[in-house]
């Protein structure tokens, strides 16, 4: 069996289990988290979220916000898709069969819906390789193992090729695969990167406003006209057109703030939203 090991245990977040989930359960509690511990107290069915991906120390307390409002939600299958940071491997993979180890424990992938994803879109290849390095789904698993005791399962797909085209693709095809099984999709990024603080906010407030309201082509168009620098920028398409394809009507921001806001600099800043989708 296939063991995708941890790559970025020890700097994105704790290596030790005792640390890891105290550093968990900081994100939540943190005054830009929920402030509280899941689960959530609504039972809002919520479809699909976005989340950032940094170290737990910048990030951990926005990213805390998505999981806590799926915090009481038993997913079969949970959808993890980010950008492919190294470059290595294929255009769009998903890892066909194995575990992802975290020091939290193993979480099995789910062998038949990577089969089933290749099946539907061959831009979608089956691959291992491409997975190895990359932190942006691996820092999403630790929060799943910590707000969920039930067993679940995830379908990880990592992108180079995050055009307009590929996210509509992939996007159709998670939305075809979420049917078949009680799902959540996540869908990781950061957003505008290495820029002051107040010029941060302003880029992202524009590129937030066509994901609330679902607008894919807009989106594109906001990203390029204003030159964002979303890093998974194809991941938050991907996640809009297979929410939207799912019934979603709306995105609703749960928490923006950058890492100058988290961490004290505010010269050269990394946004971070979480985003709901129902």
């Amino acid at each position: 069996m296939q063991i995708r090991t941890p790559a970025v245990a020890g700097m994105f977040y704790p290596k030790e289990t005792d640390e890891l989930k105290r550093a968990i359960h900081d994100c939540f509690l943190h005054h830009f988290g929920p402030g509280k511990n899941p689960p959530v107290e609504n039972n809002e069915e919520i479809l699909g979220v976005i989340s950032p991906h940094a170290g737990y120390m910048y990030s951990g307390p926005i990213a805390s916000n998505s999981f806590y409002h799926i915090s009481s939600q038993k997913p079969e299958l949970v959808i993890i898709i980010g950008p492919n940071h190294w470059g290595i491997g294929c255009n769009v993979a998903v890892m066909k069969e194995g575990q992802w180890q975290t020091p939290l424990g193993n979480v099995e992938v789910d062998t038949e819906s990577s089969i089933k994803l290749n099946e539907i879109s061959k831009m979608v290849e089956l691959d291992f390789f491409s997975h190895t390095k990359d932190h942006s789904l691996e820092v999403q698993v630790p929060m799943l193992q910590e707000i969920y005791s039930h067993k679940f399962k995830i379908l990880p797909i990592i992108l180079i090729d995050q055009g307009y085209k590929a996210a509509k693709e992939i996007g159709k095809a998670l939305a075809r695969i979420a049917k078949t099984k009680k799902t959540i999709i996540i869908g990781s990024s950061d957003f505008t990167h290495y820029e002051e603080n107040s010029f941060a906010y302003k880029q992202d407030k524009l590129l937030i406003e066509p994901i609330l309201d679902l607008d894919v082509d807009r989106f594109y168009s906001v990203l390029q006209e204003n030159q964002i620098s979303a890093c998974g920028y194809g991941a938050i398409a991907s996640t809009m057109v297979a929410c939207k394809e799912l019934g979603a009507s709306k995105g609703t921001l749960l928490k923006y703030a950058t890492s100058g806001d988290v961490a004290g600099n505010k010269s050269s800043v990394v946004g971070y939203a979480s985003i709901a989708f129902s």
